[in-house]
Order: structure tokens, then C-alpha cells, then sequence
């Protein structure tokens, strides 16, 4: 039984956020802006891949699938930040927070594992060429897609079922942006439980990070080789473009989610927690859109055509009314 000073906390409020209405609303507006070009921006790739036939290829179909996931990914956040910005009570129920956390970390390590599914693919298609369409058929393109989700939505659900079941007493002052295992694990009453609990966390997070980092350089190191020994500066250069937008992708996200949780025992200051959260949950996403489109020439040509497309239709249609 708990004792009677030990209760399960009913609420989280967030203490990170700017108490200055004027700071609040200069925060507001950027991440709103942000939200929405996240949204727009990924259902656009997610649209013009589903319309157009040609990218029906595994490499776009991971593509749109990591488009899926990363609006879903910032959905998880980004609502409730925008709300606690314009909110003077800036909190969260307990079973909200366990919500958060668990679509926010699911989606998150379903990317992680579907950056290294792409890795994959890139390292069959130019080290492999002539039996990349045998081996990597939608079949399989599909199946590894399916199960990136389905270990990314089972991880972390031990870890959430284990915090549900800490008692909390004290402040419930999270010092965060948003629900996260470490902020929250902090509140938990100070007992054996809690550090534990916080030492498997950080042993879990680094398995996962530590094992798709290396599959990834593993795969990169493999591709590398094989570009170096094309004799042509052309076929170097068209070889190497074609992974440059995954190469960036993985270094903006893991460099960021490195810096969160591999730090172990160190600690840094609610500036530097804010900031770094800030960058994989919000910045990095918002490039990713950009990336995907402005440096692919195929999915960059094909949004050109639906344009030129739409301005056609539109042009008829208020000729037609005139």
C-alpha cells in the first residue's frame, strides 16, 4: 500500500514555457506557422507520391511513410505547447501526459527505425543494383514499413506502463515544454523505483540510438566504398545525390535526440533542455518536408506539374465564369 503522504499525481504543469503574455504570443505565432507548414508540407509529399505512379518505388514509399509518421510525431506535441502558450493554468492530467509520451516516443522510434530501413535501401540500390528490384519489392518494402510501426509502438509501452505505476508526491512542476520520460521520472517520489527506473531509461534510449546509428554508418560505410570506386566524377556524384536528403534527415534528427538522451548522468540547464527539445520535436521535422522536396528533382518536378496543373484548371474555370 502507498502511504498516506505518497499520492498519484492527478496533473502536470508545465514551467517552461514564458509567464510574459507578450513572450507567450512571440512564441505562439512562429510555432503555429511552423505547425501548419509541418502539416502542409508532409501531406503535399504524402499526396503527390500517392497520385503519381512513377514513385511508386520503395524509396519514395518510405518517404511518404516517414511524411505520415512526422505529422503524427508533432501532432503529439506541438497542439498542446500551442494551447499551454495562450493557457494561463498550463497543465496536462496525469493520463494525458502518459498519452503524450507514449505517441510522442512511438512515432518517434518508429522514424528512427525507418531512417534505418532507408539506409538499407540505399545501400542495396547502389551496392546492389541489379538485384536491388529482386530483392527490395514492395512486398518487402511494405513488411519493413509495417514493422518499423509495430516496434516503435510496442518500445516504449513497458516503459509508460513502469511510470504509471510510480507514486508521486511534491511539486508537479514539470520542467519541460512537454511530457517526457526524464522531466517526469524527476517528480517521482525519491525512492529505489524512481532511480532505477531513470537508469533503464537511459539504457533503453541508448540501445536504440546506439544500435540505429551504427546499422546506418555500417550501411553508409558500404556505400561509400562503392561510390569511390565508380571512375566517373558523374556517376560518383549521381550515385552519392541520391542518398544526400537521408543523409541529412539522420544527422538533423539523431544529432539532436544523441544530445537528449545520451547524456547519462549529466545534466543540463532548462535552457539548454528547452532547446535541444525544441530541435528534434519541432526543427527537425520542419526541414524534413523541405529537404525531401527542394533537394529530390523527381518529387520537386511533379509538384511543379500539379501546379502548372492547377493554375490551367483555375484559369478555365474563371473564363468559363466570366
Amino acid at each position: 500500500m502507498e502511504s498516506p503522504n505518497r499520492t498519484t499525481a492527478q496533473e502536470f504543469i508545465f514551467s517552461a514555457f514564458p509567464y510574459s503574455w507578450v513572450k507567450s504570443v512571440v512564441c505562439f505565432v512562429p510555432l503555429l506557422f511552423i505547425y501548419a507548414f509541418i502539416v502542409a508540407g508532409n501531406l503535399v509529399i504524402l499526396t503527390v507520391v500517392q497520385l503519381n505512379t512513377h514513385l511508386h518505388t520503395p524509396m519514395y514509399i518510405f518517404i511518404s511513410a516517414l511524411s505520415f509518421l512526422e505529422i503524427w510525431y508533432t501532432t503529439a506535441t506541438i497542439p498542446k505547447m500551442l494551447s499551454s502558450l495562450l493557457s494561463e493554468r498550463r497543465s496536462i492530467s496525469f493520463n494525458g501526459c502518459l498519452l503524450q509520451m507514449y505517441f510522442f516516443h512511438s512515432t518517434g522510434i518508429s522514424e528512427v527505425c525507418l531512417l534505418t530501413a532507408m539506409a538499407f535501401d540505399r545501400y542495396l540500390a547502389i551496392c546492389s543494383p541489379l538485384h536491388y528490384p529482386t530483392i527490395m519489392t514492395p512486398k518487402l518494402c511494405t513488411q519493413l514499413t509495417l514493422s518499423c510501426c509495430v516496434c516503435g509502438f510496442i518500445t516504449p509501452l513497458p516503459e509508460i506502463v513502469w511510470i504509471s505505476t510510480l507514486p508521486f508526491c511534491g511539486s508537479n512542476h514539470l520542467e519541460h515544454i512537454f511530457c517526457d520520460f526524464l522531466p517526469v521520472l524527476r517528480l517521482a517520489c525519491t525512492d529505489t523505483r524512481a532511480i532505477v527506473m531513470i537508469q533503464v531509461v537511459d539504457v533503453i534510449h541508448a540501445v536504440e540510438i546506439i544500435t540505429a546509428v551504427m546499422l546506418i554508418f555500417m550501411s553508409y560505410i558500404g556505400i561509400v566504398a562503392v561510390i569511390l570506386r565508380i571512375h566517373s566524377a558523374g556517376g560518383r556524384r549521381k550515385a552519392f545525390s541520391t542518398c544526400v536528403s537521408h543523409l541529412i534527415v539522420f544527422l538533423l534528427f539523431f544529432g539532436s535526440v544523441a544530445l537528449m538522451y545520451l547524456r547519462f548522468s549529466a545534466t543540463y540547464s532548462l535552457f539548454w533542455d528547452t532547446a535541444i527539445a525544441l530541435a528534434f520535436a519541432v526543427l527537425s521535422p520542419f526541414f524534413n518536408p523541405i529537404i525531401y522536396s527542394l533537394r529530390n528533382k523527381e518529387i520537386k518536378e511533379t509538384i511543379k506539374k500539379h501546379i502548372g496543373q492547377a493554375k490551367v484548371f483555375f484559369f478555365h474555370k474563371t473564363r468559363d465564369l466570366q
